[in-house]
């Protein structure tokens, strides 16, 4: 049989630690609100849709493929991204490029997100560095499977 005396001093113990939070928290809030500066701020609650948090610089977001001055893709469809992905996300379908300087061209570039474990290899792989992830969009839901896979490229 559970003891009575030890459930009501838990109880007592986590209301405890949940006061301490609040008045802690609280005090550093009215000090800042006077102009007092503290080296903590207390805990800070961020209205998501309305107002965003900073995102670090070294953050991966979602893909983007770097354009060139001509506005087509910086690509030259050598598959390094696809075979250096560890989740097998990335479907490249290269063809020729009619400018002579590059040999291929990406036709297809797609990225599944349901697979994509946001591991930067693929980044890193890259020699023309066409490919970055730092486009700071970072809601991926989805209500179809369909809708995660997204094409970089404009066909």
């Amino acid at each position: 049989m559970i003891n009575a005396w030890k459930v009501l001093r838990e109880i007592a113990r986590g209301a405890a630690i949940t006061s301490r939070h609040f008045f802690v928290n609280m005090t550093f809030h009215t000090l800042r609100l006077f102009g007092v500066k503290t080296k903590r701020r207390g805990a800070v609650t961020i209205q998501y849709p309305e107002v965003r948090k900073e995102l670090s610089p070294r953050h991966r977001s979602l893909h983007r493929l770097r354009p060139r001055e001509d506005g087509r893709p910086s690509c030259v469809a050598c598959m390094l991204c696809v075979t250096v992905c560890p989740s097998e996300c990335i479907t490249v379908e290269a063809a020729e490029d009619p400018d002579p300087e590059v040999q291929k061209a990406p036709t297809r570039f797609i990225v599944d997100l349901s697979r994509c474990c946001f591991c930067g290899f693929c980044v890193e792989a890259c020699p023309v560095d066409a490919i970055r992830m730092d486009t700071g969009e970072i809601r991926l839901a989805a209500t179809e499977r369909s809708a995660l896979e997204r094409p970089l490229d404009k066909p």
